[in-house]
């Protein structure tokens, strides 16, 4: 028993409380130091995960394609984002589903703060957390090039800081639907670099991805305007009460604080669009430019071909005598008498 207790520590959540509804009693989450027992142990899950589609996917693939280093760093990067977010992907989706959080809108800021979460919602944030943590001691086991060393770190922590501000702050609901939408988008965009690597010339999902990411940046913003601006400061309880987890709600009702993370969001928001409109302006600029080069080899080797052809039907001059294409004269020698 004593063996079982810690091995419980280790694989499920802890801070269990039994919340009284009007159907019983329901089994709810709140988060605490134990929790970083658990996360500790799905790092390990997570990196041996990541071992095995390296070993028995990615390696294989690579080996057919014969990729250079650096399309063979990109296609391993590329293909483990893949695996993590079509998983996570769905299952935020059937969590969001099943809570009832895209049903009912306002369950996003009613109750504010949530403090006690369902077991799968509390068991998704950990395992969240554990993957992104992964991540960091597999730069070195990836051997990832130097160069590419800073901007993984830079996503490794914008990702940590956003899942563990929603875990921390008691803003799991609204955490869970942007998650959603930024993995959407995330997976349209890896599966369109595996399927470049594979064919360059298919240009198709990058086309889809594009598209994805502008709905799901318009979605994350009217979200942000809609719990921000109008969900938070009609919170009935507005006093800063950090014991009961309440952090944000009395800070909305001053209008001069709201306008201004708004303003940082749509800020944020803006500096995300700026970045994408440059990538599609420089894809495309890449992609007119290899078709321009195409058509004019494609027309330089049709003009020296037909050139090759003219000389063969018609000869040509050489010191005022016609020649054939072999040098020898096109009019047919006299035979000389014995």
């Amino acid at each position: 028993q004593v063996t079982a207790k810690t091995a419980f520590l280790f694989i499920l959540p802890q801070y269990n409380v039994s919340v009284p509804t009007a159907d019983g009693e329901l089994v709810q989450y709140h988060y605490g130091l134990k929790d970083l027992v658990t996360i500790l142990f799905y790092i390990f899950v997570a990196i041996i995960l990541h071992a095995v589609v390296q070993e028995y996917a990615l390696d294989k693939i690579n080996r057919r394609l014969h990729l250079s280093k650096v399309k063979h760093s990109k296609f391993n990067e590329s293909g483990q984002l893949v695996a993590f977010h079509l998983t996570s992907v769905i299952w935020c989706l059937y969590v969001v589903v099943t809570e009832g959080y895209i049903s009912n809108p306002r369950s996003l800021w009613e109750n504010y703060p949530h403090v006690y979460l369902p077991f799968q919602v509390k068991f998704f944030y950990l395992c969240q957390l554990a993957y992104w943590l992964h991540a960091l001691p597999e730069l070195y086991f990836q051997k990832v090039r130097k160069e590419e060393i800073p901007r993984q770190l830079r996503c490794i922590a914008l990702y940590l800081v956003h899942i563990a501000g929603a875990y921390l702050l008691n803003l799991t609901r609204l955490g869970l639907i942007l998650l959603l939408l930024q993995y959407l988008a995330e997976f349209f965009f890896h599966m369109a670099r595996l399927v470049c690597f594979t064919d360059e010339n298919n240009e198709k999902l990058f086309n889809v991805w594009a598209v994805v990411f502008v709905v799901t940046r318009l979605f994350t913003l009217t979200l942000y305007i809609l719990v921000i601006g109008f969900g938070l400061p009609r919170v009935e309880s507005q006093a800063l009460d950090p014991e009961r987890g309440n952090f944000f709600s009395f800070l909305f009702n001053n209008i001069l604080f709201r306008m201004s993370v708004l303003l940082l969001v749509c800020l944020f928001q803006a500096s995300v669009m700026w970045r994408f409109i440059h990538f599609q302006l420089r894809r495309w600029r890449e992609y007119w430019n290899e078709q321009s080069s195409r058509k004019r080899a494609a027309a330089a080797a049709g003009t020296k071909q037909q050139t090759k052809l003219l000389k063969r039907d018609l000869g040509y001059h050489e010191n005022g005598v016609v020649k054939a294409e072999n040098g020898t004269s096109p009019r047919t020698k006299k035979l000389k008498s014995p």
